[in-house]
């Protein structure tokens, strides 16, 4: 059993499934989600995009609820998939949802980021066609550092923004209050929005709270945590569970509040 009594931030449903995964390793975690996904109405845009979506040589989803709600929309106007298009996952979660959908799907076997994803080789190898054309299926306010490296080797990159992010109402106190309730002695994130959002929601408690011990998916998300004031930030270079408990692995003593 582990000492380990984690804060797990995720949105509810897959904040539940991690914390079924964790107790399955003797890892007690407490859900508190602080993002909630709500999807956007379906637009003149989304329809256009969909019906010319064989323009595209590659198709990405950055999260599991950009896949559901692109194939959902895949779905609707394709009965067969454009073919010879590759679709493509930020980690292995959401690649699977694509691959269970029968697509073409690729994704990075180690880390969950877009730098692992710019690394992958079957990226290159779909975008090497004349004009490669890639379609982003994202949240509102993605960030663009993939598109941007992409861009300058010349490829085309749309963006299509399918739901937004928001902090669900927690009552003041609840952060701390959780973490007294259930003697937690970490935190986990899987953004920098959820990041942010640990940081509003803690508010004046934010100080005490940054000295526990916080596990966050990737180098970019480690300088935003240290710059909030985080004194003990654990990069775990992947937002899965598996790449969690590789972390928790390498950190066998729980810290403490």
């Amino acid at each position: 059993m582990s000492d380990w009594r984690l804060l797990l931030t995720r949105p509810a449903e897959d904040c539940a499934a991690l914390a079924q995964t964790l107790a399955g390793h003797g890892v007690f975690g407490h859900c508190l989600p602080l993002l909630e996904i709500e999807a956007l109405p379906e637009t003149p845009e989304h329809r256009a995009v969909f019906l010319d979506l064989d323009r595209y040589c590659a198709v990405l989803a950055v999260s599991k609820p950009a896949a559901r709600l692109g194939l959902a929309l895949l779905d609707r106007y394709w009965p067969q998939p454009p073919m010879r298009q590759r679709w493509f996952a930020v980690g292995a979660a959401t690649g699977a949802l694509l691959d269970a959908y029968g697509l073409d799907a690729s994704w990075p076997e180690a880390g969950d980021d877009s730098e692992a994803l710019l690394a992958l080789p079957a990226l290159h190898e779909a975008l090497a066609v004349p004009d490669p054309r890639l379609l982003i299926l994202r949240g509102e306010g993605g960030r663009d550092w993939l598109a941007e490296r992409l861009r300058e080797q010349g490829v085309a990159v749309d963006y299509l923004c399918l739901y937004r992010r928001r902090l669900p109402a927690h009552p003041a106190g609840a952060l701390a209050g959780a973490v007294r309730e259930h003697a937690l002695n970490g935190l986990v994130v899987s953004s920098g929005e959820g990041l942010a959002n640990l940081q509003a929601l803690a508010g004046a408690d934010w100080p005490a709270l940054a000295r526990l011990p916080l596990f966050v998916p990737s180098p970019r998300v480690a300088a935003l945590a240290r710059a909030a004031g985080a004194l003990d930030v654990r990069d775990c270079r992947g937002a899965s569970a598996a790449a969690l408990l590789a972390c928790l692995a390498d950190e066998p003593r729980a810290g403490k509040c």
